[in-house]
């Protein structure tokens, strides 16, 4: 089971944009179980801004804070926990076995995980890849779901955007 789905993200509006579709499609079924997505791109293409505006996006007022130093950052957003996790500075994946991390992943939520190549063996498949790479003009995003969680949400999503 692999579907996948691409759009060009022209500026940060298009990231919004984005981000809030996501939301939408993903939070009623993390409420019911666990849901984990993988975001994947060089350094500055946009994982981190695409968290910050899917969770403002279901209204969350608090700042929204890179873990880049922390590893995890949470939130509970209308009752559905939210786990931002940025490996990045992990160099050995058992650090994550400290983190609680096995547990983290298997309770009902939405885990978006930057940089997840650095969590193999700890981390579950991902339900869905978001991956997020350079182009003339913006960005594209190709969204590719795994298992029939990440289908659902690519149908949720429904066709992508054009160019802005």
């Amino acid at each position: 089971m692999n579907a996948t789905w691409r759009t060009h993200l022209a500026n940060e509006a298009a990231t919004k944009r984005l981000a809030a579709g996501l939301a939408s499609a993903c939070m009623g079924l993390a409420s019911i179980r666990p849901l984990m997505i993988f975001l994947e791109g060089d350094l500055g293409a946009g994982k981190t801004t695409l968290v910050r505006a899917l969770v403002k996006s279901r209204g969350y007022r608090g700042r929204v804070k890179s873990p880049t130093y922390t590893l995890i950052e949470s939130y509970t957003l209308g009752g559905t926990q939210v786990h931002h996790l940025d490996l990045y500075r992990v160099a050995d994946a058992e650090e994550l076995a400290y983190l609680g991390i096995r547990e983290l992943v298997s309770e009902p939520g939405l885990c978006l995980v930057e940089w997840p190549q650095r969590g193999v063996g700890l981390l579950p498949a991902p339900d869905l890849r978001v991956l997020l790479t350079y182009v003339p003009g913006g960005r594209e995003a190709d969204v590719a779901a795994f298992t029939p969680a990440g289908c659902a949400v690519l149908d949720a999503l429904g066709q992508p955007t054009g160019p802005d």
